[in-house]
C-alpha cells in the first residue's frame, strides 16, 4: 500500500505542477513570449492565457509602459575644439515585445550607445555658443535618428533631453565675466538712456510752461489794456456828456495834484497850457464869489439887495460851491 500511496502522492504533485504551469496571468501593460522547444511560438497578453505545460515556456516578460532612462555624463567634442560632458535622458516605450526579445540583445545598452555616438556627430559641427543655445535642434535630431534606428528593435523613442550641458571650468569662468561685462554695458546704457529721456521731458515741460506763461502774460496784458482803453473811452464820453468847461477840468487838477506828489521819484511835473487859462479863470471865479469883495466903508441894507454908496453898483449874494 506504501507505494501505491507515494505514487498517488507524486501524480497530484506533477498535476498541481502542471496546473500552475498550464495557468499564466500577465499584468495589465505586459507581454510575455512563449517558446515551445526554444522556438518563438506566440506573445502573451495582459489576462489569463493557458499554455501547454512542460512544452511550452516563459522566455520574457516585457513591460509595455513608456520608460524613462538618464544616461551618464558622455564627453563630446565641439567644433571650436572644447569638451564638454552632456547628460542625456530617453523616453522610450516597447511598442513589439518580440522584435525587443530577438532582434536586439540587449535594447537598453543598443539605446545608449547610439544615442552617444550620434550627439557627438551632431555636436561635432557644432560651435560652443551654439551648442549651448540649440537644445531643442540637438533633440529633434537625437529623436529622429534613434528613431529611425530603434523601430526595426520594436521601440519607440518618444522624447529625447538634454539634461544638462557642462563646459570645461576655464570656459564658465570666461563665460561668467562676459555675461557680467554685458550686463554692466546694458544697465549703463539704460541708465544713460533713462538720464537722456528724463533731460528732454524736462526741456518739453520748461518749453511748454514758458509758451503758457508767455501766452498767459500776452493775454493778461491785452486784457489790461482793452481795460484802460475801456476805462479811457468811458470817462471820455462821460466828460463829452457832461458837456464840461475849463473851470471844472482845473477844479479835476487841482485834485489830483497831491496823488501826483506822493511818489519819490517825480521830480519833474509837466503842466499843459490850457490848464494854466483854465486855473486864471477858476481864480477869478473864486475871487467873485468872495462874500468879503466890494465892501467899503458903509455897511448894505439886509434884505433890499441896493448897495449903500452912490455907484448904483447893484451886488447879488452867490449860493456857496461844495
Amino acid at each position: 500500500m506504501q507505494p501505491i500511496i507515494i505514487v498517488l502522492i507524486i501524480l497530484v504533485v506533477l498535476v498541481f505542477i502542471a496546473l500552475i504551469k498550464t495557468i499564466q496571468v500577465i499584468p495589465q501593460a505586459s507581454a510575455a513570449i512563449v517558446e515551445r522547444f526554444g522556438r518563438y511560438t506566440r506573445t502573451l497578453n495582459a489576462g489569463l492565457n493557458i499554455v501547454v505545460p512542460f512544452i511550452d515556456s516563459i522566455r520574457n516578460r516585457i513591460d509595455l509602459r513608456e520608460q524613462v532612462v538618464p544616461f551618464p555624463p558622455q564627453p563630446v567634442i565641439t567644433q571650436d575644439n572644447l569638451v564638454v560632458n552632456i547628460d542625456t535622458v530617453i523616453y522610450y516605450q516597447v511598442t513589439d515585445a518580440r522584435a525587443a526579445t530577438y532582434e536586439v540583445a540587449s535594447y537598453i545598452q543598443a539605446i545608449e550607445q547610439l544615442t552617444v555616438t550620434t550627439l557627438r556627430n551632431i555636436i561635432g559641427g557644432m560651435d560652443l555658443e551654439r551648442t549651448l543655445t540649440s537644445r531643442e535642434e540637438i533633440n529633434a535630431a537625437l529623436r529622429g535618428v534613434l528613431d529611425e534606428a530603434t523601430g526595426k528593435w520594436g521601440i519607440r523613442v518618444n522624447r529625447v533631453e538634454l539634461k544638462a550641458i557642462e563646459p570645461p571650468t576655464s570656459i564658465q569662468d570666461s563665460m561668467e565675466k562676459q555675461m557680467r561685462a554685458d550686463r554692466d554695458k546694458r544697465a549703463a546704457i539704460l541708465t544713460a538712456e533713462g538720464i537722456r529721456q528724463s533731460a528732454i521731458l524736462t526741456a518739453e515741460g520748461e518749453k511748454q510752461s514758458a509758451i503758457l506763461r508767455a501766452e498767459g502774460e500776452a493775454k493778461a496784458a491785452a486784457l489790461r489794456a482793452e481795460g484802460e482803453a475801456q476805462a479811457i473811452r468811458t470817462v471820455f464820453e462821460s466828460i463829452h456828456a457832461g458837456d464840461a468847461d475849463q473851470k471844472l477840468l482845473a477844479y479835476q487838477y487841482l485834485q489830483m495834484l497831491p496823488k501826483i506828489a506822493e511818489g519819490d521819484a517825480n521830480k519833474l511835473w509837466i503842466v499843459p497850457s490850457e490848464i494854466g487859462d483854465a486855473l486864471k479863470g477858476l481864480s477869478g471865479a473864486m475871487g467873485n464869489f468872495n462874500p468879503m469883495a466890494g465892501m467899503g466903508g458903509g455897511s448894505g441894507s439886509g434884505s433890499s439887495g441896493k448897495s449903500g454908496g452912490g455907484n448904483g453898483t447893484e451886488r447879488r449874494e452867490q449860493p456857496p460851491i461844495d
